[in-house]
């Protein structure tokens, strides 16, 4: 069976934590249908043409409409035109959102989680804490974890906490509530304290 890594104040290893058997049983396509989705919601969706009647101009007929041997026409903004009308063009009303249901973001995690456990890049740790608020001693938590980047999941969030890690380029910390799949499996490897955790395992 898969587990976590737990570990002491000093992020070496000290045990370590089974994995739920419903965390091991989530189906992987969950986590894809949920990746799609929040891949989807992040598009900004701002390409927009004009059609010809969004265009301004053209309010007087270009021509006569018999007599001189070409084809007729109505308004010069016309899509046919320069400076006319898109005929087909993108919109900016369009919908990307894929509903995924609570049930299948809650597995999506799940999965997540126990991918990284499977490959021991799943950590728990009692706090994760930086009462200077400085990035170095932030840094020093990296260096000590020996991960290229880590995702740290913290209950709540501090102002020092949050002062020592928020200009690391290599962590990101977030809060209990933020945890989803796609952060999960974006990163090499997830940091949890343990009070999330048991959160986490209870509800499954």
């Amino acid at each position: 069976m898969s587990t976590a890594v737990v570990l002491n104040e000093n992020l070496e290893k000290a045990g370590e934590a089974e994995i739920p058997a419903n965390f091991l049983e989530a189906s992987p396509h969950n986590l894809y249908l949920y990746v799609k989705s929040y891949q989807a919601a992040l598009r900004s969706n701002t390409a927009h043409s004009k059609n010809r009647s969004a265009v301004s101009g053209g309010g007087k007929k270009p021509w006569a409409q018999k007599g001189r041997g070409g084809a007729r026409a109505g308004s010069i903004r016309s899509p046919l035109f320069v400076g006319g009308g898109a005929a087909f063009g993108p919109k900016a009303n369009r919908n990307y959102d894929q509903k995924v249901n609570k049930k299948q973001k809650r597995l999506a995690l799940m999965h997540a989680l126990a991918e990284k456990a499977a490959n021991g890049k799943l950590y728990i740790v009692d706090s994760i804490e930086v009462a200077s608020g400085k990035t170095k001693d932030a840094a020093s938590m990296m260096s000590k974890l020996g991960e290229r980047d880590a995702l740290w999941v913290k209950s709540l969030i501090d102002d020092k906490t949050y002062l020592a890690f928020r200009n690391l380029p290599n962590c990101y910390l977030i809060e209990e509530n933020e945890l989803n799949g796609y952060l999960a499996a974006a990163y090499r490897a997830v940091v949890i304290e343990k009070a999330v955790w048991e959160n986490l395992t209870k509800e499954g």
